[in-house]
């Protein structure tokens, strides 16, 4: 535990904390819109997916706590970098220079990240802690998105994600070390691609259920 007290006293080390805990949610995110897109086989193809993950039972606790604990540290570790950098700089500039390279992504990165959180959140209370007993995760899914309010709602939150996913991606990498001239733009060509599938992977799912329903 001390290793962990002393990597993320430094902004260096709260930065490299970032990074691993980003790149964990980049790979989650990659497996779990790969598990959704199984809703356009059908509501039998997508309750098979859903039932075989519900039967792993401890291995997915385990990865739930997993999930839970790089959360905890991505969240708090982007809290305090940016509470350490707003006490730095209280004053705004007058001009706001977009040179250097800032982005959409970049300048908003605190922001999308809080967005996120809440929207995690929401989605967790309704599709995931919710009585099942009777039903099937798709006949919740569709359900939810047969309401505009949530269609839209989860939409807006996908161009979020992507927001955020399109700096984060190569970001995590410069913050690893990767930062050569040769590879960097690699990494941000990749990560607004990855960005773009995962918006529009999740995106057009509450489009698509929205429209059977």
């Amino acid at each position: 535990m001390n290793w962990l007290m002393n990597t993320l006293g430094t902004s260096v080390g709260k930065k490299v904390m970032m990074a691993i805990t980003g790149l964990g949610f980049i790979g989650f995110l990659a497996g779990h819109l790969a598990g959704n897109l199984t809703i356009y086989g059908g509501k039998d193809s997508f309750n098979s997916y859903a039932d075989h993950l519900h039967s792993l039972g401890p291995l997915i606790t385990l990865a739930e706590l997993g999930l839970l604990t790089l959360a905890l540290i991505h969240v708090g570790t982007g809290l305090l970098l940016f509470f350490q950098n707003w006490k730095a700089r209280p004053v705004r500039y007058a001009v706001n220079n977009r040179g250097g390279g800032r982005t959409i992504g970049s300048g908003t990165m605190p922001y999308t990240g809080i967005l996120m959180l809440a929207f995690v959140v929401f989605h967790l209370l309704n599709f995931h802690f919710v009585d099942k007993t009777h039903t099937t995760i798709f006949e919740i899914v569709s359900v939810a998105f047969s309401n505009p309010v949530y269609v839209t709602l989860y939409v807006a939150a996908m161009i979020v994600v992507a927001v955020h996913v399109s700096h984060g991606f190569w970001s995590a990498f410069q913050s690893l070390g990767a930062n050569h001239p040769k590879y960097m733009p690699i990494f941000q060509i990749a990560g607004i691609a990855f960005s773009i599938v995962v918006g529009l992977g999740f995106g057009f799912i509450p489009i698509y259920i929205s429209i059977l329903a």
